[in-house]
């Protein structure tokens, strides 16, 4: 019998054999061809590895103390994929790595192959066949996924060669195609693969087990950057994994190579420009996370000296100013709020703190964009009510008030800024009061911020501009300014002081807005009035086509009214030539309200103008008057969107207190002719068809139970409304503009008004009822709310409610009836006017017959003798019958010879009749009236004696008198 040891040898020698003799199956030979240069084919087979046959080896529990067979088997995987696993094999390959990292627990010797392996695995997978890459997909991003999981094994090379690995994949260029026929994965499919595993998740996960290991943390970190750079996804998965918090509570740990600290760095930007800013703001926004940011920028602030350490302490910034805008962040809690506040004054502001004590700035870029951040930093923090006293501490305002002073008044012997450099601090500065400043209003009048806004102003506007550009604000001064400083703060005002004088204005409204009466009252003390006007009067008209001076010119305006809307006097300063102002920015040109450069708020301010400063002092409104005021008006309305009507409609209804505005409003005409009232009534109808009011073809009220609800009021009405909040029919009144247009013809009366046609009555019907009908429509919505809650009024309270919606049902009834009439009346007014000119038309067509019978018969005459005669022959007939017929003697009757001697003739065609005029001795004068008497006329003593009244029979004898 053989012993155990023969078994054991026979065992091995077996699977010795095994090992030697590769298993074949059955099938057809694989022919892979590759492309040479000539373009010829050659045919090549290679002899891979069978990879079942390596994990069965792995694996056998037999085969365990071979080692020696195991590590030629790794090597022999390695030869053969050299240039790349394939797609195919990527499922035994991760289970082969899997048990190499196994075997590197007890046996050392396995760590090459697994490094080996790993290298291998950075570059592109190959495909055998175009379809392989969506065959294998599922395959591919699981390998990539369990590479991340190889982080586990404790050896720093292992680490270091899977984070290089990954960073090849991801970021290398496409190979060329190995010589085995197999085509690499494209860059973008790589990537894509990468992304849809979530390796990166994994690694941020991984950061945990280097602690202790520098050189692979900076790796590691290198690489979560590379994958970073490009991508959403990844950046979206290492948010998911809360790598900025991670990052960041490691970054300043020691690190003398210095790329800790920009790793991170770097990453925290990919993740901010890429990822959820929002999530990236909860994660660092933690107290030990704002600690760290501070202890980095301040060791960046002191100790960093070059070009590098200071761009790395900008970027620190502007993370630090991300987190201020989380209102949750304990900025001000940490300290780092009143350091950073420190450095922002710093150095306009001197101080013994020692921070600034031996802090020196070289002004140079970036110390100058320091300087920026801190500014922006500024009023990212204003946003937190509780950094205002940090701001009176840190002297914000005054170090703001100093870096505003123009070029040539300021102090240059205390700055290091260029001149350029000062220009655009001076514009940031005027930017950040324009936020701080309300919130300072006691500290903005110790530092005489107006006066020192006003004479601002005034150095934008000096003679020597004036005098060079022949243009307000357009020159270069003689003083030490450059204009070249602007930063996208001066955009459009490059080469002159538009710039300043835009966010001095800008200011100045922010603080007017305020309502401030020691504010407001300081500027109208020092001549702020007449300054705004003259700059009104200097800009130019409401034409330009500059957006940044239309902004200037709206803003001046917007101020003016602040100014002057409840103070009489202030009115009166405005006088006569602040009118001709506003009346010239009236009369801007209607087809540049769409022109998007800023001509629509432009007019808005100018009627917001017209309803502070001049509606209200019978002076202004005067001189308004005179220069057409009015007219404009109209014309503004005519012209303009309906988004304008409301501000329009708001300053005319004011205006129409005046007696003396009347007139002017029923004089107006508009373009086409129409009155003033025609055009209300059409804004009527223009404003209920936007409102979805029910009315039928022509205008008239379909639902007298409702008569002005529109359809956004039926929504509301099945829901109650709060005791504190105005029901619909309220809020109704001030959404839209009917209750002005009713307010108008309130002025001007319902009756006897210009320019109206039959759809204008049954509109002014409606009108003329607005406020019975609203007053009826708040009734029905208490009514409906007593309702809703269950609430049930006594009985003469019900009856009262249902009297009132009665007669408004009643008055709505009589007003559609009277529409009804007024409809009739119009119908009928056009049948009369269709039948006289039916009439007409009738008239020309027979006119037009019977001169076209008169032209033919008279052709006829002319070109037939025949015809001719027999004409005259009906002719003459006609003359002997109407010739009078012989009477008897005994009629009375007495005749005379139709000739009478010296009186003239005067010839007609046909017809032969004898005139004399009396004698102007007998009539009394050439005047004198003169009766004819033509047959049977007695003559006495010459002239002419008047007879009583004829007879029809004499009548008919007169005409058939023919006087020779």
């Amino acid at each position: 019998m053989p012993t155990s040891d023969t078994r054991i040898r026979k065992s091995s020698n077996a699977m010795a054999r095994v090992s030697k003799t590769p298993s074949r199956k059955p099938g057809l030979p694989v022919v892979n061809h590759k492309i040479t240069a000539k373009g010829k084919g050659e045919i090549i087979n290679p002899k891979p590895v069978d990879l079942n046959r390596v994990l069965r080896l792995l694996q056998d529990p037999l085969a365990v103390s071979l080692k020696e067979r195991h590590l030629f088997t790794f090597k022999k995987v390695i030869k053969t994929y050299h240039k790349g696993f394939r797609l195919r094999d990527l499922e035994n390959i991760i289970k082969v790595l899997d048990i190499c990292t196994e075997k590197i627990k007890d046996h050392p010797e396995y760590t090459p192959m697994l490094y080996d392996l790993l290298k291998i695995c950075g570059l592109p997978f190959l495909k055998e066949k175009t379809s392989d890459e969506v065959k294998y997909t599922d395959a591919a991003k699981q390998s990539l996924s369990q590479l991340g999981y190889l982080m586990r094994v404790p050896k720093a090379d292992v680490r270091l060669q899977l984070c290089a690995s990954i960073s090849s994949f991801y970021n290398s260029a496409t190979p060329k195609p190995p010589d085995t026929g197999l085509q690499p994965l494209s860059l973008s499919s790589r990537r894509r693969l990468l992304e849809q595993s979530g390796v990166v998740e994994t690694l941020v996960l991984a950061l945990a087990l280097l602690e202790d290991q520098l050189a692979v943390r900076l790796q590691l970190l290198h690489t979560l950057q590379v994958l970073s750079c490009t991508s959403e996804v990844n950046c979206e998965l290492m948010l998911k994994a809360q790598a900025a918090q991670k990052i960041c509570l490691h970054m300043n740990e020691p690190d003398p190579s210095g790329q800790l600290l920009f790793r991170s760095s770097e990453i925290l930007w990919n993740l901010l420009e890429r990822g959820c800013p929002q999530e990236l703001t909860e994660q660092l926004s933690s107290m030990d996370c704002i600690l760290c940011l501070k202890e980095a920028f301040l060791n960046q602030l002191r100790h960093g000296y070059r070009n590098y350490d200071q761009q790395l302490r900008n970027d620190l910034l502007v993370i630090t100013t991300l987190i201020a805008e989380n209102p949750k962040a304990p900025l001000i809690e940490s300290g780092f709020a009143q350091q950073l506040i420190l450095f922002a004054t710093f150095p306009e502001m001197k101080s013994h703190n020692p921070l600034t004590r031996n802090l020196k700035l070289t002004f140079n870029n970036e110390d100058f964009e320091m300087k920026k951040l801190l500014l922006n930093l500024v009023v990212v923090m204003s946003q937190d009510l509780s950094s205002v006293q940090l701001f009176r501490e840190g002297r914000v305002m005054l170090a703001l008030m100093y870096l505003v002073k123009p070029p040539d008044t300021a102090q240059s012997s205390g700055r290091g800024w260029t001149p350029v450099q000062q220009e655009e601090l001076q514009l940031q500065a005027l930017a950040s009061l324009t936020t701080v400043a309300p919130l300072m209003l006691e500290e903005y009048m110790t530092c005489q911020a107006n006066t020192c806004l006003l004479m601002l102003l005034e150095w934008c506007v000096q003679e020597g501009d004036r005098a060079q550009s022949g243009k307000f604000g357009y020159g270069v001064h003689k003083d030490a300014y450059f204009s070249q400083g602007h930063s996208f703060h001066g955009t459009g005002g490059r080469g002159s002081k538009k710039a300043q004088l835009r966010y001095s204005v800008r200011l100045l409204r922010s603080m007017v807005s305020l309502a401030n009466p020691i504010i407001n009252q300081d500027l109208c003390d020092q001549g702020a009035i007449s300054l705004f006007i003259e700059l009104l009067i200097q800009l130019g008209g409401p034409d330009d086509e500059d957006a940044i001076a239309l902004e200037i010119k709206a803003d001046l305006q917007l101020i003016l009214s602040t100014l002057c809307e409840s103070d009489i006097h202030r009115k009166e300063l405005f006088g006569t030539e602040g009118v001709d102002m506003t009346v010239r920015f009236l009369k801007m040109n209607s087809a540049k309200f769409f022109s998007g450069m800023g001509h629509s708020k432009l007019i808005l301010s100018t009627v917001d103008c017209v309803w502070s400063c001049i509606i209200g002092c019978f002076t202004n409104e005067d001189v308004f008057l005179e220069r057409e005021g009015i007219f404009l008006l109209f014309d503004l309305i005519h012209s303009s969107p309906m988004t304008m009507h409301g501000v329009v409609l708001g300053a005319l209804l004011e205006l129409c207190d005046n007696p003396k505005a009347l007139p002017h409003v029923q004089a107006w005409r508009g373009p086409d002719g129409q009155s003033a009232p025609h055009l209300l009534l059409q804004l009527w109808r223009q404003e209920e068809e936007d409102l979805g009011v029910q009315r039928d073809q022509h205008g008239r009220i379909t639902d007298p139970v409702r008569p002005l609800v529109h359809a956004h009021q039926e929504e509301q009405a099945q829901e109650s409304t709060p005791a504190d909040t105005p029901s619909a029919a309220v809020v109704d009144v001030a959404g839209n503009q009917r209750c002005k247009i009713y307010g108008l013809f309130c002025k001007l009366g319902f009756e006897d008004l210009p320019g109206l046609v039959a759809e204008d009555y049954i509109t002014l019907s409606i009108v003329s009822r607005y406020l019975d009908f609203k007053t009826g429509e708040v009734w029905e919505e208490i009514s409906r709310e007593l309702a809703l809650e269950g609430v049930r009024p006594v009985t003469p309270d019900a009856e009262a409610l249902q009297t009132i919606s009665q007669a408004t049902e009643d008055t709505a009834k009589r007003v559609s009836e009277q529409q009804s009439a007024i409809l009739q009346r119009q119908e009928e007014e056009e049948a009369q006017k269709e039948q006289q000119t039916y009439a007409e038309i009738r008239s020309n067509h027979k006119q037009q017959e019977l001169t076209a019978k008169s032209w033919e018969h008279f052709v006829a005459k002319t070109s037939d003798h025949k015809i001719l005669k027999e004409c005259k022959k009906r002719q003459e007939k006609s003359i002997e019958s109407s010739r009078p017929k012989a009477k008897g003697k005994d009629s009375g009757t007495i005749y005379h010879h139709t000739h009478i001697p010296g009186l003239q003739t005067t010839t007609f065609c046909g017809r032969v009749m004898a005139v004399e005029s009396t004698p102007a001795h007998l009539t009394g004068g050439p005047l004198a009236n003169t009766d004819l008497a033509l047959a049977r006329v007695p003559m006495q003593g010459g002239a002419l004696r008047k007879l009583p009244q004829a007879t029809q029979q004499d009548l008919e004898h007169l005409n058939a008198v023919s006087v020779q």
